[in-house]
C-alpha cells in the first residue's frame, strides 16, 4: 500500500535535530508507505528550507508556494511579491498554504481576504491548485467565508484542498459541491475531534490524507511531534469511521491526490 501525504511542515525547526537533509524524516515516511510529502510554503522565512528538501529529494517532497494567513500584516505586500517571483520562477504544485485564519489575532483580517483573493487568481491563472487553512474563532467561521469568496470570485477550473477539515456534514458537503477535496489529518483520531459523525456521510472520493507535521499528530501519538510516516494511523481510523478496508482507503486517497497532481501537469486546470 502507498500513501501520500498532502500537506506536510517537513522543513520546520522541530525536525532540525533529523538529519539536515531531510533524511531521517523521509526515510521513515517511505518505511511506512508514504511515497509523496507535499509541503506548504508559510512566508519568505521557510522558502529557504522547503526549496533545499525539494531539491534534495525532488520525487518525494513537492513544495508549494503561498502566503500562509496567520504570517499576513503590515509587511503583506512584500510578501506577497515573493510569492510571485518564485510562482513565475520555479514549477510548484500548488499555490499554498492559503486562507483565513480568525483564530489568534483579527487585526489584519482585510488584508487576509485580500492576499487570499490574489493567490486564488494566481492559482487560477497558472492551473494550479489550491490547498487552503480555514481555521475559524472570535464568532467568525473561517470556511464559510472562504467558500462565500471562492463562489463569489468563480474562477474558472479552481480546485483544491481545504487543509485540515474539521467542519460538519453540510460544510463537507459545500466543499464537495463546489469541486474540492478535503484534507484529513491527526484530528480524526481523537476523540472529541468531531469527525466521527462526518466523516461516514461523505464519499471516499472526496478525501485525501494529511499529517499537517509537525503539528496535529494523530493517536498514540498526540501531543508529540508529528511527521509523514504517520499516514497509516490517520488512513486507518478513516477505514474504520467508513467501513472499508486499509487497503481500499490508501488506494482513493492516493488516487485522489494523485488527480490533482495529473491536472496541474496535463494544464487541464
Amino acid at each position: 500500500m502507498t500513501y501520500i501525504d498532502t500537506h506536510a511542515h517537513v522543513y520546520d525547526e522541530q525536525f532540525a535535530a533529523d538529519s539536515p537533509d531531510g533524511a531521517d524524516v523521509v526515510g521513515r515516511a517511505l518505511a511506512n508507505g508514504v511515497t509523496q510529502v507535499w509541503m506548504p510554503n508559510c512566508a519568505r522565512e521557510t522558502i529557504p528550507g522547503m526549496m533545499a528538501l525539494a531539491e534534495q529529494h525532488p520525487t518525494i517532497c513537492l513544495p508549494m508556494m503561498g502566503l500562509h494567513p496567520a504570517y499576513v500584516n503590515e509587511t503583506v505586500d512584500d510578501e506577497l511579491l515573493a510569492v510571485e517571483q518564485w510562482l513565475n520562477k520555479h514549477p510548484f504544485i500548488a499555490v499554498g498554504e492559503i486562507g483565513l485564519d480568525f483564530y489568534w489575532d483579527m487585526t489584519h483580517v482585510d488584508r487576509q481576504f485580500a492576499a487570499f483573493e490574489t493567490q486564488l487568481r494566481w492559482a487560477a491563472e497558472r492551473g494550479l491548485f489550491v490547498s487552503m487553512h480555514t481555521r475559524s474563532g472570535h464568532d467568525r467561521n473561517a470556511f464559510a467565508e472562504a467558500a462565500d469568496l471562492i463562489e463569489t470570485l468563480a474562477l474558472p477550473g479552481l480546485t483544491g484542498i481545504f487543509h485540515c477539515f474539521v467542519g460538519t456534514v453540510d460544510e463537507a458537503r459545500r466543499a464537495v459541491d463546489m469541486g474540492f477535496k478535503l484534507g484529513i489529518g491527526g484530528v480524526s483520531t481523537f476523540k472529541n475531534g468531531g469527525l466521527d459523525t462526518v466523516l461516514p456521510y461523505i464519499g471516499l472520493e472526496h478525501l485525501v490524507l494529511e499529517t499537517d507535521a509537525p503539528y496535529l499528530a494523530p493517536v498514540p501519538y498526540r501531543g508529540k511531534r508529528n511527521e509523514p510516516a504517520h499516514i497509516p494511523l490517520i488512513a486507518q481510523r478513516i477505514a474504520d469511521l467508513k467501513q472499508c478496508s486499509l487497503a481500499e482507503v490508501a488506494r482513493q486517497t492516493t488516487a485522489t491526490a494523485t488527480s490533482l497532481l495529473d491536472r496541474v501537469l496535463s494544464n487541464e486546470v
